[in-house]
C-alpha cells in the first residue's frame, strides 16, 4: 500500500498505519485523504481532473474553489453569496488559512479572513484504529446569521448504491443547476427518496447512482425528526468499498446532493466531470442562496434552521466524520449507522455487522 505524494507547503497528517490526510492552505481543502481498512488502502474523496492543468489553474475567471476542486472544504455562506461582495460557497472554501502547531497529530488551520466578522478555526484528525477521518470546524463571534456546509465529494468510476439516515423530505431547486440538463424535475418535493419526481415525467431512485447522463443535478434532504445520527453512505461498485459521513443532525439539519455527471460542456468541466456525488451536510435553504436563508423558506417552513446565528461571545463547533471501509461480502447496500458506547456500528442488507472504535460524543462535543 502506498499513499499519494504531496507537494511542499501542504499540511499534512499521517497514521501509523499508513492512512494520509493532506490539506492545500490556499484554500484549506482536503486534497487528498487516504483511509486503510485492513489490507486496503481507500481514497475516498473527489479530485477534479483538471487539478494539474497549468491553463486552468492561471485562469483567474474562475474562482479559486473550481479551479482547485477537490476533497471537501468548509462552504460559509453555502452556495450563491447574494448579501456580501464575497464569492460562492464564501472565503473559507476561497481564500487561505493559516496553518497553526497543534497536539495528537491534529491538524489546525486558521482562515485570515474574517466571516461576518466571525474567526473561523479548522480542526482535522485521523484516527489511530480506524478508518476515519474526525473534523470539526470552531467559529467564534461575528454578527447575522449564515449558512454553511461541508462539502465532500465522492468519486465512482462505475456507480453506486446511495443509503441516508431517515428523511422527512426532499426539495428540488426551482431553477436547475444547469437547465436543460437536470434529470430530476425542478421545484418538487416528496418523502419517497425513491421515487422522486423526474424531469418530463417518471421517477428517480435516489439509491440508484449514477441517476442519469450528462446530467447535473442537486436536491437538499432534511432530516427526519428524532433522528440522532445522520449519515450518508455510498457503496462504490467498481471500487468495492464504502464511503460514509456523519453528523449531528441537530447542528446540521439538512443534506445536499450534488450529482453531477458530464452535464457541464464548457471549460473547465468540458464534459469529464463524472461520476461525482458530494454529501454537504449543512445548515441552509437548499440551493436558494444567502438571503433566502434568512427569510421564509420551504425549510424554514418546517421548523428546520436555515441559518447559522453568529454573536459576539458566542462559539460554534460544527462537527462531521468522513469514513471508508472495504464491501464486506455479500453487502448490496447500507441499511444502517449508528453508535453504541465507544463504537459505530455499519450494518449492511446481509451478513454482520461492521463495528469501529468511535470517539461517541465527538459529534455533539459533549464530554
Amino acid at each position: 500500500m502506498r499513499a499519494a505524494t504531496v507537494p511542499p507547503g501542504w499540511a499534512v497528517a499521517q497514521t501509523t498505519a499508513g492512512a494520509r490526510l493532506a490539506v492545500d492552505p490556499a484554500l484549506g481543502n482536503i486534497r487528498a485523504l487516504s483511509l486503510v481498512d485492513g489490507d486496503r488502502l481507500i481514497a475516498p474523496l473527489h479530485q477534479a481532473p483538471w487539478l494539474q492543468e497549468p491553463e486552468v489553474q492561471a485562469d483567474d475567471s474562475l474562482l479559486p474553489v473550481e479551479r482547485k476542486l477537490a476533497g471537501d472544504f468548509l462552504c460559509m455562506p453555502f452556495g450563491a453569496s447574494d448579501l456580501d461582495d464575497v464569492p460562492a460557497h464564501g472565503w473559507p472554501a476561497n481564500s487561505a488559512w493559516d496553518v497553526v502547531p497543534a497536539m495528537y497529530g491534529e491538524l489546525c488551520l486558521i482562515l485570515k479572513r474574517r466571516v461576518q466578522g466571525a474567526g473561523i478555526a479548522k480542526y482535522q484528525c485521523l484516527a489511530p484504529d480506524a478508518p476515519l477521518l474526525y473534523q470539526f470546524h470552531v467559529i467564534e463571534g461575528g454578527t447575522g446569521g449564515v449558512t454553511l456546509a461541508y462539502h465532500p465529494m465522492i468519486h465512482m468510476a462505475g456507480g453506486g448504491t446511495f443509503s441516508t439516515s431517515p428523511k422527512r423530505l426532499a426539495l428540488t431547486p426551482d431553477t436547475p443547476l444547469e437547465p436543460g440538463r437536470n434529470r430530476l424535475a425542478r421545484g418538487t418535493q416528496t418523502a419517497d427518496l425513491s421515487a422522486v419526481p423526474a424531469e418530463g415525467g417518471g421517477t428517480v431512485d435516489l439509491a440508484d447512482l449514477p441517476i442519469g447522463t450528462a446530467h447535473e443535478d442537486f436536491i437538499t434532504l432534511v432530516e427526519a425528526p428524532g433522528t440522532d445520527l445522520g449519515w450518508s453512505a455510498v457503496l462504490r461498485h467498481t471500487e468495492d468499498d464504502i464511503v460514509f459521513t456523519l453528523k449531528d443532525p441537530h447542528i446540521l439539519p439538512i443534506t445536499m446532493l450534488w450529482h453531477s455527471n458530464a452535464g457541464r460542456d464548457y471549460a473547465p468541466w468540458n464534459s469529464r466531470h463524472t461520476g461525482v456525488l458530494g454529501i454537504e451536510d449543512g445548515i441552509a435553504a437548499g440551493a436558494a442562496g444567502h438571503r433566502a436563508a434568512l427569510g421564509p423558506n420551504p425549510i424554514a417552513d418546517l421548523g428546520v434552521p436555515t441559518a447559522l446565528q453568529l454573536a459576539d461571545g458566542k462559539t460554534h463547533r460544527i462537527a462531521q466524520v468522513i469514513g471508508a471501509i472495504a464491501r464486506p461480502d455479500g453487502w448490496t447496500r447500507v441499511q444502517d449507522i449508528h453508535i453504541e458506547g465507544a463504537e459505530l456500528i455499519i450494518q449492511g442488507d446481509t451478513g454482520h455487522p461492521r463495528r469501529l472504535p468511535f470517539l461517541a460524543n465527538f459529534l455533539t462535543g459533549e464530554t
